[in-house]
């Protein structure tokens, strides 16, 4: 993963974050979703684990330096079952936590993860995972920041 990937798509998030905080408006009232403090959690943990998994693959060096990460880092790279269950639970997970979403808006941040998913597992060359990596990211990224209000306080 080359160097002008990761900082285009730090780009990408953070200009959704910069437009989040500084543009009045967002998010838009009549799209906005609350999220409870139920739903933060199942994304949290969703994305967490997205992470994992996509540092895993390649960012190992800095993945190995958490203690008890090689059980978990020898799995994900072996592309096999295991690896499969290190990503789909944290997919369902994100989807699980973004259900009171559009309709619309769940199924392509689904077709994303599911795009990822197919590309990673089925042979495809690294481009075409990359891409599909790219584009998961901005989708989650804009639900996230553009359409999502956090948990009201007690």
């Amino acid at each position: 993963m080359s160097t002008v990937y990761v900082v285009g798509l730090a780009v990408v998030v953070l200009s959704l974050l910069l437009s989040r905080l500084l543009v009045p408006g967002l998010p838009p009232k009549r799209l906005a979703t609350q999220l409870t403090t139920v739903d933060l959690g199942l994304t949290a943990a969703g994305l967490a684990g997205l992470i994992l998994h996509c540092a895993s693959m390649f960012f190992e060096p800095l993945v190995s330096v958490i203690p008890g990460s090689e059980a978990v880092i020898t799995q994900i790279n072996a592309m096999g079952p295991a690896s499969v269950t290190w990503y789909a639970v944290p997919s369902l997970l994100l989807l699980a936590g973004l259900r009171r979403e559009n309709k619309a808006v769940t199924a392509l941040l689904a077709a994303a993860l599911l795009t990822v998913g197919m590309t990673m597992y089925n042979g495809a060359a690294l481009w075409i995972h990359l891409a599909a990596v790219f584009a998961a990211v901005a989708v989650t990224s804009a639900i996230l920041l553009l359409l999502t209000r956090p948990p009201r306080r007690a």
